[in-house]
């Protein structure tokens, strides 16, 4: 264990898990931002038992400034923490091209349905409430690591065109006639899924694997609203909204502009 400036490293060693299991080897790390400490010290102790790097932060400023320097898989991202709230953390992570890929988890005491859906606008991976379970909690930072690496194999199109319509994967760029037009991650993601087959239609329980995947604990109805705030922000921009068009009781697909 190392620490710094009231951050503290946490690696998982040889010897015996929570429950005199062998401790596996590392199998990501994870950046908790927390700053109650019964909690932190909780999600701490489960990851480590698991076999997980952790990084802990207790305020905003030394959560970004992590990131950067410890490269995380994961952050478990507490909203009301000091300097920075959660929902700023998460937004500065997902609009900066170096960090975008990092998967987000909100774990936090707000339950409002808003609040949820306000945290997968600005990005997050998953959303879990306080009080929660520490081995779901674990599932779920599982199951996020593992749809990372799943996505870093697939070797997905770079750049796609269809039309005005432009996507750089490499950027994380979405142009329509040359504009650029900022999308959160999971609406990049919907976007280049559809624009990648055209015609084809994907359901929302297809969409949801692709780029939540399965394990995410995410509700089908999470893809209609992401492609509503999605639509949104090409008219916001004064642009022609993209050709993703409703299938209704099925799902979606993308027209090519061009036919």
């Amino acid at each position: 264990m190392s620490t710094a400036r009231g951050v503290t490293l946490l690696t998982p060693g040889r010897g015996r898990g929570a429950e005199g299991a062998a401790i596996p080897q590392r199998l990501g790390r994870v950046l908790v931002v927390e700053d109650e400490r019964d909690v932190a010290e909780l999600i701490r102790y489960n990851l480590v038992s698991e076999g997980y790097e952790v990084v802990m932060a207790t305020n905003g400023t030394d959560a970004l400034r992590l990131a950067r320097e410890s490269r995380p898989d994961v952050v478990l991202l507490d909203i009301m923490v000091p300097q920075l709230n959660g929902w700023e953390i998460c937004l500065r992570l997902k609009r900066d091209p170096s960090l975008a890929g990092i998967a987000v988890i909100m774990v936090t005491g707000r339950v409002a349905e808003g609040d949820k859906v306000l945290g997968f606008e600005l990005g997050a991976d998953d959303y879990v409430t306080k009080p929660f379970s520490p081995r779901e909690l674990v599932a779920r930072v599982r199951a996020v690591v593992r749809r990372g690496k799943l996505a870093d194999g697939k070797g997905k199109k770079a750049h796609l065109k269809a039309g005005d319509l432009e996507i750089d994967r490499h950027r994380f760029e979405v142009r329509m006639k040359g504009t650029l037009v900022e999308l959160t991650p999971k609406e990049f993601e919907l976007l280049a899924t559809l624009v990648g087959t055209p015609g084809r239609v994907f359901g929302r329980e297809e969409l949801l694997d692709i780029v939540w995947g399965r394990d995410g604990f995410v509700e089908p109805r999470t893809v209609d609203v992401h492609l509503a705030r999605l639509r949104g922000k090409f008219l916001a921009a004064r642009l022609d909204e993209p050709g993703v068009e409703t299938v209704r009781g099925v799902g979606y697909r993308f027209r090519d502009l061009r036919s």
